[in-house]
């Protein structure tokens, strides 16, 4: 079987969902799958230094198969953004019927849909997963360019794929308010264990420069105006009697960069606000097995891999419904889960600062539940499964030409 994964972007830059695509191919490959990754060379603002056109083994700690092709790079951001590339177009012209079966990841993008409309002139089957653009939230974000796109174009390409990947069922119920004719399955993210750092705690303390015994509560996100900071930060302001630093860890546009500077100024927590940027590697473990609670009001997500992320490493977290993974956590008592609210976050916060022993408790079950039911090679099983039933019903559909 050979698959083929078109996404617009696999930068860490972009977020958790470009790394999960790597790391679903590579548990895909390990189970005997011809797994592969086409995309662009985009990095936010910039490119990725990495070979163009030819395939290579990427990335260096987990490689599988990708080629780059070159992103069209205008400085304007809604066009870079669009991440047009009139390379990657013609090689998947001339390629995709090299493949038995399309996997694209993204809508509204030039390379998704170039993808999905390309496979429907070739015949070739391929699901869509539509990394929650399809949310009521994200539909609602430049609202008219969207409905026009989604109704003149992208509507046709998601009527004809073959299934429609949901990685929770809050996305797949969001999505149902749109009449599409496609079916659609739900299979969550997977994750890569991750090895234990001893003396996390004492050893992320003395990295921030912060006493043994401050509490740590860590945003872990691309920042981005769902993420709900305007929430968060105005109700940690109300708690400045009690002891915490807040740890903001993530990439923004310089805009938005300004304006959660300009708020954490206006509320005054400045001082207790640590901001590091765009993390990644043993760094990126430290924050989430040395932090005390992970928190994420989000405004929507559809899954939300830093929520999975920060559980498996032991850290309860603190979301809202929004965040798909609000009824598990919920479940299995792994964290907490406040209405999108500042007066609920901001009692919420109260509440487990005054009960910090609550923490440890929560994020030691989290750890546990997590580890065990969403490892990468569970998902890939039943996505394999997926793949099965679509490439039997195409063998089926073109025996019966000829019955």
């Amino acid at each position: 079987m050979r698959v083929l994964h078109v996404i617009p972007s696999v930068s860490p830059l972009r977020g958790g969902t470009s790394e999960a695509v790597l790391q679903m191919v590579h548990a895909l490959r390990e189970q005997g799958v011809e797994a592969e990754v086409v995309t662009t060379n985009d990095d936010g603002e910039g490119v990725l230094n990495v070979p163009l056109y030819e395939r290579l083994e990427y990335p260096s700690h987990a490689p599988v198969p990708v080629r780059f092709f070159p992103r069209f790079s205008p400085p304007i951001p809604a066009i870079r953004e669009f991440a047009f590339s009139g390379a990657l177009a013609t090689w998947l012209w001339q390629k995709i019927t090299d493949y038995d079966l399309v996997h694209v990841h993204a809508i509204f993008s030039c390379s998704s849909t170039m993808a999905m409309a390309i496979a429907r002139l070739k015949k070739i089957p391929y699901i869509v997963r539509p990394l929650g653009q399809l949310c009521h939230w994200s539909l609602q974000q430049g609202s008219r360019k969207k409905q026009l796109y989604l109704n003149l174009i992208e509507r046709a390409n998601l009527n004809h794929a073959q299934s429609i990947h949901f990685t929770s069922e809050q996305e797949q119920q969001e999505a149902s308010a749109l009449g599409l004719e496609t079916p659609g399955f739900v299979l969550p993210h997977g994750l890569v264990l991750p090895s234990l750092l001893p003396d996390a705690k004492l050893r992320l303390r003395k990295s921030l420069g912060l006493p043994d015994d401050e509490l740590i509560i860590l945003f872990l996100s691309r920042l981005h105006p769902k993420k709900g900071l305007d929430y968060l930060i105005p109700a940690l302001s109300h708690l400045q009697n009690h002891r915490f630093t807040l740890v903001l860890a993530g990439n923004a546009t310089p805009d938005y960069e300004a304006e959660v500077q300009q708020l954490l100024q206006t509320t005054g927590l400045v001082a207790r606000t640590l901001r590091l940027g765009f993390v990644k590697g043993e760094e990126k473990a430290l924050l989430l097995q040395g932090s005390d609670l992970f928190a994420l009001t989000s405004h929507s997500e559809n899954f939300g891999i830093a929520v999975l992320e920060a559980m498996a490493n032991g850290l309860p977290v603190l979301i809202t419904p929004e965040v798909a993974l609000a009824p598990i956590v919920e479940r299995f008592h792994l964290g907490w889960v406040t209405p999108l609210e500042q007066s609920a976050i901001t009692a919420t916060l109260q509440h487990l600062l005054n009960h910090p022993t609550l923490l440890q408790q929560v994020g030691e079950r989290a750890q546990t539940i997590v580890r065990q039911q969403y490892t990468w090679n569970q998902i890939v099983t039943n996505l394999m499964k997926q793949y099965q039933s679509i490439l039997q019903t195409k063998a089926l559909a073109f025996s019966n030409q000829f019955l």
